[in-house]
C-alpha cells in the first residue's frame, strides 16, 4: 500500500494497489484494525478505478466515424 493519494493515481496504479489490497484481505492473516483500513482503502481505489473507466468510456463514445467506419476525430465533451 502506498501513501500516494488515490485521487492522484492513474488507473493502472490504482488497479495494481487494489489487487494488492484484495490479496492481503484474502489471506486472512491481517489484524482486524488493519483489515478495516485496507477495506476502506480498497473501496476508495475501486471508486477511483470506476470513475477512470467511465471517463474513458465517455471519450471513446465521442469518437466520430466516417462513412467507411474509420475514426475521423473526436467531439469535445463537456466536463472532460
Amino acid at each position: 500500500m502506498t501513501d500516494k493519494p488515490v485521487s492522484e493515481m492513474s488507473f493502472e496504479e490504482a488497479m495494481a494497489e487494489l489487487e494488492a489490497v484484495v490479496r492481503q484481505l484474502e489471506q486472512g492473516d491481517v489484524p482486524l484494525a488493519d483489515s478495516i483500513e485496507l477495506y476502506s482503502r480498497g473501496a476508495e481505489l475501486k471508486a477511483h478505478c470506476e470513475q477512470k473507466l467511465k471517463e474513458a468510456e465517455e471519450k471513446v463514445a465521442l469518437i466520430t466515424l466516417d462513412g467507411n467506419g474509420q475514426p475521423t476525430g473526436t467531439k469535445p465533451a463537456e466536463g472532460l
